[in-house]
């Protein structure tokens, strides 16, 4: 299935993991900002059809393909087959690299073997249209992306999903960050928060509490404070006033207009038109379901698609 698998010869104690489709303008700059850290390095691969493979077989990565059903499931799939078998991993988006001071930390201050945690979060900067977006409460953001494997995993959500750990976790210092280009440009910026506002929308009618999900916690970790202010506070808030809301909010009370132009669409279009969309959608398909319809229904006959893609399961094992 156009696999390129290691030999299992290595005595690293780190793999970064890597999903990828289709990122052949991505790519070379996420690989080249891991370069000097001391990891394996696997990717997999959801049938791209650029020249995807192409690069990473340049550049000798090791990659598997697999059928992408959703975020988490492939990420849980990834960690479950990820050849290395090393304690520790480290989730990273193609669209994303690690900066100068992350690469730093990695390579003098984490410790494999002595850590006295079991996970790291680090903050995230969104640049977009070439712009660092540090207001309107964008920075920072933590996100636990480096754990110990058997601990670890991504929740089970279609949209916003975050990786969990069964044990300590602690935020890496400021400066050792990931930059994420957000997208490359404004037709894909729409066109994929379009696609997330279904997903978004689908998971708050159908959404069920389980244990693997992130705790709302208002005086937890940075990520779970994020998860108590969304689910208690915006989501219990009536529908599209909420939106508003919460652009005033970012924009003027987390100062998002010192952000620039760049802040001023950023801010509109991610804190008010997306969310507002999710509404929207949110009341379409309340509406259909009114009459009669079942939401598996609903979202097939209007959206094209399957619940199945928001039911996640185990990740099944590697054959032979």
């Amino acid at each position: 299935m156009g696999n390129r698998l290691p030999d299992r010869n290595t005595m690293k104690e780190l793999t970064i993991i890597i999903l990828t489709y289709n990122e052949e303008a991505n790519i070379n700059a996420c690989l080249d900002s891991m370069e000097n850290i001391d990891a394996n390095i696997f990717v997999v691969d959801s049938f791209s059809t650029d020249r995807t493979l192409s690069i990473l077989e340049d550049r000798q990565v090791r990659y598997v393909q697999h059928e992408f059903k959703n975020y988490a499931a492939q990420r849980n799939w990834a960690q479950a087959n990820e050849p290395f078998q090393t304690e520790w991993v480290l989730h990273v988006d193609a669209g994303e690299t690690l900066l100068p001071g992350m690469v730093e930390w990695i390579n003098t201050s984490f410790d494999p073997g002595n850590s006295p945690v079991d996970g790291y979060m680090f903050a995230r900067r969104a640049i977009f249209m070439d712009r660092w977006i540090k207001y309107g409460g964008y920075h920072p953001i933590y996100h636990l992306r480096l754990y110990r494997r058997h601990l670890g995993h991504c929740e089970a959500k279609v949209y916003d999903q975050h990786f969990i750990v069964n044990g300590k976790t602690a935020e890496a210092p400021r400066g050792a960050d990931m930059a994420d280009g957000v997208m490359s440009s404004l037709r894909d910026f729409t066109t994929s928060h379009a696609r997330w506002a279904v997903f978004e929308a689908v998971e708050l009618i159908h959404s069920r509490e389980d244990a693997g999900e992130v705790k709302a916690q208002f005086f937890g970790n940075p990520i779970e404070r994020t998860r108590w202010l969304k689910t208690r506070v915006f989501q219990r808030a009536p529908l599209f006033l909420r939106s508003f809301l919460y652009l005033f909010h970012r924009y003027f009370i987390k100062l998002g207009f010192l952000d620039g132009k760049e802040g001023l669409v950023f801010h509109f279009l991610q804190g008010f038109w997306f969310r507002f969309l999710v509404d929207s959608t949110v009341l379409e398909l309340r509406k259909e379901m009114a009459k009669g319809n079942t939401l598996a229904e609903v979202v097939r006959e209007r959206y094209d698609l399957s619940m199945d893609k928001f039911l996640n399961k185990e990740p099944e094992p590697v054959n032979g």
